[in-house]
């Protein structure tokens, strides 16, 4: 008798423990989204463009839009650069001597990143001469946005120029 009493008082305290377990992980993985989601924060959901204008690291831009590094050198202002226009979601940059121009077209944002267009128009308005998709993501909310090359694909955005197998060497999606 003695026996099933301690037996029973061994399995009740397991059963605690094994509650207080649970209890323990449910109320972890409650707390993980609220500590992600602060993340999130990090991209505006407007003036996205503006955002993106201020905050990106042109030298991290795939070859074919980049400017040649310079020293101390990262973001628009740094080389020189301008917005032409801007709106919500557009930004068209251009260098001072106007022989560098760079369209930017914010395509979605989520909390992974922002997608955008990144095109090169050809001389005096003619067809655009390269354009590409690039994900802009930064690591905390202090830091500059990287570009790279992806895979998604946009309607209003197809690859034009360069090679496809240029994605591979920015880690593309």
């Amino acid at each position: 008798m003695r026996k099933e009493i301690f037996g029973k008082v061994r399995r009740q305290k397991r059963s605690i423990s094994m509650k207080a377990k649970v209890l323990l992980a449910i109320m972890a993985l409650s707390y993980v989204p609220v500590a992600v989601g602060g993340k999130n924060a990090a991209y505006p959901s407007e003036k996205v463009a503006e955002f993106v204008v201020a905050k990106l690291d042109v030298t991290s831009l795939p070859f074919a839009f980049r400017p040649k590094k310079e020293k101390g050198k990262k973001t628009f202002s740094d080389y020189g650069l301008t917005a032409q226009s801007m709106d919500e979601n557009e930004a068209v940059i251009r260098s001072p001597d106007g022989t560098k121009r760079l369209a930017i077209k914010v395509l979605d944002r989520e909390s992974s990143g922002i997608y955008v267009c990144v095109s090169e128009p050809g001389q005096n308005g003619a067809e655009t001469r390269t354009q590409s998709v690039v994900l802009l993501r930064r690591k905390d909310p202090n830091a500059l946005l990287k570009g790279r090359e992806t895979f998604r694909e946009f309607a209003v955005c197809p690859v034009i120029g360069g090679s496809e197998s240029t994605a591979d060497s920015y880690g593309g999606d």
